[in-house]
């Protein structure tokens, strides 16, 4: 049976820029490299945050595949990208992604069972589906909140842990509580449990959660790797504190905002998506991703130098 190899920390839920509606993969090149410039420990390719709703499948695996070889070996990388909703589908796009070499191959959780059906029959499907998948190919699951947000109850979480074959749990449930109960059932198998949450993180971390995997890396991205790494320093609180606070331009018009922001830092990335309109991100919402830029430099200076 493998071992879980895969690092705590930071892992980014990585942004695809476009130029003129294809994919950009000069840009995508530069990204990865500012991603491990600030000290993430592993990337996270072709999720909700890349637009994979809105990737072909071609698109998909070579984004993958790209981001892959462009890390070369200094931080594992994992992907996702099947979007169908015929298991069949699925199965055919979780295939072609573990063709591309990717560390792991992450589930989303509410493409295994609508959003009306029972846990039994996801788990049915979640067995169908495994068993049409390479064996040694790591796996992991997104509880993704498109089109629907299918969170793993701790009993789920046990008998994926229990399993064996899954490394990466990027959990979205936003619930302490829950949190504590699936790192429980988790403690000792090869499952990992990486909070998306701002606001809970640091009470994860010390619960044992292994790391964060969420949108915020895009925009703040050294400061939760210094978080995840120093979760028993005096500063971390009134870091966690400030970055909850910061964490609600979320709400605003992501991913559009964080591929300003990242033009910002002298990325060669334009504001195109095609899961937003970049028309919609006014002069307004530019000002406050630019006091964001600002407060994060000072925050920056605060905690990393």
């Amino acid at each position: 049976m493998m071992k879980n190899q895969f690092p705590g920390g930071e892992w980014p839920t990585m942004l695809t820029p476009f130029r003129d509606g294809a994919v950009d993969y000069p840009a995508l090149e530069s990204l990865v490299e500012w991603y491990i410039a600030n000290g993430v420990s592993g990337l996270f390719a072709v999720c909700q945050s890349s637009e994979m709703f809105f990737l072909s499948l071609e698109e998909r695996t070579s984004v993958a595949k790209f981001v892959k070889e462009k890390a070369a070996g200094r931080v594992p990388v994992i992907a996702s990208g099947h979007i169908s909703d015929s298991l069949e589908d699925q199965i055919l796009e979780l295939n072609e992604m573990a063709k591309t070499g990717v560390d792991a191959v992450i589930l989303i959780t509410n493409r295994l069972a609508g959003e009306d059906e029972s846990d039994e029959v996801w788990l049915a499907n979640l067995q169908t589906v495994i068993d049409r998948l390479p064996r040694e190919v790591p796996l992991g699951f997104y509880e993704c909140p498109y089109p629907y947000k299918r969170v793993l109850s701790p009993e789920m979480t046990r008998w994926c842990a229990e399993n064996g074959r899954f490394f990466f749990l990027k959990d979205t449930c936003c619930d302490i509580d829950q949190i504590k109960a699936k790192l429980a059932v988790c403690k000792g198998t090869n499952l990992k449990l990486y909070n998306a949450n701002t606001s809970t993180l640091l009470a994860s971390l010390r619960a044992g959660a292994a790391g964060y995997s969420g949108v915020m890396a895009n925009m703040q991205c050294p400061l939760y790797a210094w978080l995840c790494a120093n979760t028993e320093d005096p500063r971390a609180e009134k870091l966690s504190d400030e970055l909850t606070v910061c964490s609600l331009i979320e709400r605003q018009l992501y991913p559009v905002n964080a591929k300003y922001h990242l033009s910002l830092e002298g990325l060669p990335i334009t504001t195109q998506s095609r899961s937003k309109s970049d028309n919609d991100l006014t002069n307004t919402f530019r000002t406050e991703v630019e006091m964001l830029r600002r407060i994060t430099g000072r925050m920056c200076k605060e905690y990393l130098s």
